[in-house]
């Protein structure tokens, strides 16, 4: 998986990740999430549209950043998820706890 910050103004950052965001990769998204909010980024869009694949682990680091970000007094929203994202998104129930948009000018813009 690779994984990207990209600082935005007024404390917004974009993570684009890329591959499958899984148990050998969970913890470095988790970590770059940790590392956006640390450096003053408090409000955080994942941009999902070249992540593969997702397991469990995957959503772990995702519910991890959504939980550095709200301690920060920020929020975490999700950008063009795929369909195997959604899909398991929708069977957790998480797509009721996180914010998805089909951009991410859409999310920055939700802010």
């Amino acid at each position: 998986m690779q994984a990207t910050i990209e600082s935005q103004q007024d404390g917004h950052a974009v993570v684009r990740l890329a591959g499958r965001l899984d148990f050998l990769s969970s913890g470095e998204a988790r970590q770059r999430f940790v590392e956006a909010v640390a450096s003053g980024q408090r409000a955080l869009v994942v941009d999902l549209g070249e992540v593969l694949f997702i397991d469990s682990s995957g959503l772990g680091a995702l519910i991890g950043g959504l939980k550095a970000a709200r301690q920060a007094g920020g929020d975490l929203r999700i950008a063009r998820a795929g369909e195997q994202a959604r899909s398991v998104l929708s069977l957790t129930s998480l797509d009721r706890v996180f914010r998805m948009y089909d951009t991410v000018d859409d999310a920055l813009a939700a802010f």
